[in-house]
């Protein structure tokens, strides 16, 4: 229990963070020069309701190896406690959601402080914390991190998030998996955006988190409550309070210490001691006392958060609290959005003995000296190992990576064979790599690797059907040394687990090689936890397959046609589509590599392509079995692939037509410009393994080139530099045609763009590809279309 001093001055630290807070976005939307007039916004009334949380947290109850991701509207009382620290600026304060400045929302990759998790879109950064506690537990069980204590992953959650659907996946499967050290801190202020929370919610949340395990504290009474429920008459105010609905008690929070008087009087009517109870107490103390909620006081929360240490059990903590608190607009219904005005803040400002133009200071108005409150805050927990953004050393990869290889088959499959290749090596890259799908691992070609490596689980589980002497081509194993994850089928888990594995370099301090697979048609399930996890630079790869029409012959909807256009569109991400196994395994060795890279260098010239700074990686494979081309994988065709793309029939300089292909559609556009050949010449054809990369470096080609370095030349616009310039184009790709039709822009001339359009057809893969104009035949007539000539004889009706 802490002592009176300490309280002391965690009080006057409150009060010094919600100031900062709230003038923070008073300056922006008052004070700071605004061009268009526009609301910056920012949340006073949300920020608010969380400063006596975060106070407890941050200045008591936190130690260096903990976690936190913030409730994305409490951003700004986050930045005032980091300036406190000296982690923030002054001029990134007065610039908050502007340019360069303090986030609105706490960012890995945007801001200076010591964020430790990205949050924004609601529910993703509390699932976070979950998937963090899992990984930590990874890295202890695989004997790594030794020097690191086990820390808790907290999140601060708001009441309205709680209704996104992801925070429950994520809870089923931290229940499969034996979640510890994890804390949900649930700002129960039971207001939202557009309504007061409905009554009762909290009696829910207790039993759903109990039935999955957790623990659950409720801090709904403050000390002076606590206080005043043993005074005659206690019990009947406590009754009233709990009974009490949330809608008036937000109205009468507003209102004011006459209007709590006159309605509790009303309710209770004259019985004494209750009475006696009410009228002792003054205006300005009844409204202390009825807002002095258990997320409002700091003795109730430093004593439960003490106890919560004493375990490693996951808790949710539904802490009460009033929206706005402290502030003028406390408990109205319109203050999430609302602003305190000019003369709100005026009247406030006076109240916190704050001088005009000091009002950046950060011990001005404090009650308590500053040499004693800067000697507190050098010596609080949290801060005594610095920032804590950890780094690890580069996992070595091997030159080559080996597969068997076979005269004809997949990319899923070479996938899988490049990976049971790596897990019966010793190399350490192997033992750094962690695999996970959702309820997809035999059907994404996984089984081999968990075979040989296993799966994950704190403690040991042995395989029933094993044991029971029962043959199986998996023999499947739970241990703490396992490296495959198993997750249930909700890919937003899956993202969102990617995203912790890939973090844990900077978190835990140890590297680990994420890998996850699922089906190409359901990245959409989890878009939004996938830039998430890009937002926050988690390194991963995901193997996405089978991919576009090869999955029809079901029909519905297990097809994807404009997943390269997610590829292609979200930052951080390269994404690759390789038709054969030979490029498949160059483009994995370079993503082990890619993953790990924190190059600081700006693009120029020569490196526009983000290869530098590093990202993670998207590779779009195909069950569609391809007869694989007889070859020797020389170092420019490798760099070639990585680029983009790369000849495989270079065309000369009579060429009228030059096709384009991507992915599993190989056959047919080398089938197309065999039977072109006969009549034409010099056709080219051109294998893209990466419509991403090319699309990427034209894009900062041009840019570079804006910037005066006229010479910056893309990749692409380097193999289309000999092209004749009467020469047209034919793109061809299993997906949606936009994919490849960027690329007639490069050329300036005729473009054709072949591709799957809609979805929902059934029947054969060649039937398919028929029907959509994308067999040899459709693309001899796009050909047609745009190099006009004599007729090709090869040419049928489509």
């Amino acid at each position: 229990m802490a002592d009176a001093r300490h309280l002391s001055i965690l009080e006057e630290l409150e009060r010094k963070v919600l100031w900062l807070a709230t003038w923070t976005i008073h300056n922006a939307n008052h004070l700071r020069p605004n061009g268009d007039g526009l609301k910056i916004g920012g949340h006073q009334a949300s920020s608010a309701s969380l400063s006596t949380i975060l106070t407890a947290l941050y200045f008591s109850a936190l130690r260096p190896e903990d976690r936190v991701a913030v409730k994305p509207h409490a951003s700004p009382i986050f930045h005032a406690i980091q300036y406190l620290f000296g982690n923030q600026t002054r001029e990134k304060l007065e610039n908050f959601r502007g340019y360069k400045g303090a986030q609105s929302y706490p960012s890995r990759t945007k801001d200076v402080d010591d964020v430790d998790f990205s949050t924004g879109s609601v529910g993703l950064g509390v699932a976070q914390t979950l998937f963090s506690s899992l990984v930590q537990d990874y890295v202890k069980a695989h004997g790594w991190a030794k020097d690191l204590p086990e820390g808790r992953m907290i999140s601060l959650v708001g009441d309205a998030e709680m209704d996104e659907g992801n925070i429950f996946e994520a809870l089923l499967e931290g229940w499969k998996h034996g979640v510890r050290n994890t804390w949900w801190i649930v700002d129960y202020n039971r207001q939202s955006l557009d309504a007061v929370i409905r009554e009762g919610l909290w009696e829910r949340f207790e039993a759903l988190f109990r039935n999955f395990g957790w623990e659950v504290v409720i801090l709904k009474y403050g000390s002076l409550m606590q206080e005043a429920f043993t005074e005659p008459g206690g019990e009947k105010l406590k009754a009233w309070i709990d009974t009490c609905p949330n809608q008036l008690y937000s109205a009468l929070t507003f209102q004011g210490g006459a209007a709590w008087r006159k309605r509790l009087l009303d309710d209770l009517g004259d019985q004494g001691s209750v009475t006696r109870l009410i009228e002792k107490r003054t205006d300005e103390e009844l409204a202390r006392l009825m807002s002095n909620l258990g997320g409002h006081d700091l003795p109730s929360l430093l004593d439960a958060f003490e106890k919560a240490r004493q375990h490693d059990r996951p808790v949710c903590f539904i802490a009460y609290t009033i929206k706005g608190f402290g502030l003028p607009l406390a408990g109205h219904k319109d203050n999430h959005s609302g602003l305190l005005t000019p003369t709100q803040m005026e009247a406030w400002r006076a109240t916190q003995g704050v001088r005009p133009g000091h009002e950046w200071d950060k011990f001005e108005g404090a009650k308590i000296a500053r040499n004693e409150l800067e000697d507190f805050l050098q010596k609080v927990p949290f801060v005594q190992k610095g920032r804590r953004r950890y780094s690890a050393p580069t996992v070595p990869v091997p030159e080559k990576l080996s597969f068997p290889a076979n005269p004809s088959m997949s990319t899923q499959q070479g996938f899988g064979l490049i990976l049971n290749e790596l897990a019966r090596s010793d190399q350490a890259l192997a033992d750094r790599i962690v695999t996970t799908a959702p309820d997809v691992t035999v059907s994404t070609n996984l089984g081999a690797w968990v075979n040989r490596r296993g799966l994950f689980a704190r403690n040991s589980m042995v395989d029933t059907f094993k044991k029971e002497r029962i043959p199986s081509t998996y023999n499947w194993e739970f241990s703490p040394k396992g490296q495959h994850l198993e997750l249930g089928i909700a890919e937003m888990n899956l993202f969102i687990v990617l995203s912790a594995l890939g973090l844990s370099h900077s978190i835990f301090g140890e590297r680990l090689l994420p890998i996850g697979t699922l089906y190409d048609p359901f990245i959409y399930r989890g878009a939004d936890a996938l830039n998430y996890a890009c937002y926050q630079d988690a390194r991963f790869m995901i193997v996405a397959t089978p991919s576009g029409v090869t999955l029809a012959p079901e029909g519905g909807a297990h097809q994807s046609i404009g997943t390269p256009l997610v590829g292609m569109a979200q930052d951080g991400l390269a994404s690759f589509e390789p038709a054969f196994v030979d490029e498949l395994a160059i483009i994995m060795r370079w993503a082990f590599d890619y993953m790990q890279r924190n190059g600081e260098g700006e693009p120029n010239e020569h490196t526009w392509l983000r290869d530098e700074t590093g990202g993670s990686v998207y590779l779009r494979l195909s069950t569609r079995s391809l007869e694989q081309p007889q070859r020797e994988m020389t170092a420019e065709l490798a760099d070639d692939i990585m680029a983009g793309a790369y000849w495989l029939r270079k065309p000369g300089p009579n060429a009228q037509v030059v096709v384009a292909y991507t992915g599993a559609v190989a056959p047919e556009a080398i089938e197309a410009v065999g039977l072109m050949a006969e009549d034409r010449r010099d056709i080219g054809l051109l294998a893209i393994t990466s419509a991403d990369r090319l699309n990427a470096g034209w894009t900062a080609a041009q840019r570079a080139r804006e910037r005066g370095l006229v010479h910056a030349k893309s990749h692409v616009e380097r193999l289309l530099g000999d092209v004749p310039a009467h020469c047209g184009l034919v793109t061809v790709i299993d997906g949606h045609p936009a994919t490849l039709a960027w690329m007639g822009s490069v050329m300036g001339h005729r473009t054709r763009s072949l591709g799957v359009e809609h979805f929902g057809q059934t029947g054969t893969i060649k039937d398919l590809y028929r029907h959509f104009g994308i067999d040899a035949q459709g693309i001899i007539a796009a050909a047609e279309m745009i190099a006009p000539g004599r007729p090709m004889r090869y040419l049928k009706a489509v």
